[in-house]
């Protein structure tokens, strides 16, 4: 099974996806059984819709291909810590393991709402969390 590393780039895959379509560039993947269920990044300016975040694209993907809600086995990689939304459905999906790169000192759940998740994921941080920092520097250097 690969590592974490791995399935990583492929969520900065979807990332460097999004800066290209002008999108803030977030991208997640969800792994169960070591097979990629979903890929997604944020469509928040292309569907003008404000929850058109990565992960919930992911996990929706993700239960449309179980044909089921829970994630429980399942693991998601996104490449920016979750917002509190976010969280919050990766807590109701009771997904097993979370995987995030760079932290998010300004929306992140860990400061607004830490006990979101459900309390059997597992939770693992800063994996390529230089390369998704400077993909998001990147991306707002270029707007200012």
């Amino acid at each position: 099974m690969a590592d974490d590393a791995y399935y990583m780039k492929k969520a900065l895959e979807e990332a460097r996806r999004a800066f290209e379509e002008d999108e803030i560039p977030v991208g997640a993947v969800v792994v169960c059984g070591g097979r990629i269920l979903a890929r997604a990044h944020n469509l928040t300016e292309t569907l003008t819709d404000v929850t058109a975040h990565a992960e919930m694209q992911a996990i929706t993907a993700a239960a449309n291909a179980l044909g089921g809600k829970y994630l429980n086995e399942c693991t998601l990689y996104v490449t920016v810590e979750p917002c509190v939304m976010c969280a919050g459905a990766i807590g109701w999906a009771h997904l097993g393991r979370l995987v995030y790169g760079a932290a998010d000192e300004k929306r992140g759940f860990r400061r607004f709402a830490p006990q979101a998740l459900h309390p059997r994921t597992e939770l693992v941080g800063g994996v390529m969390e230089e390369e998704a920092a400077e993909l998001m520097t990147a991306f707002f250097r270029a707007k200012r």
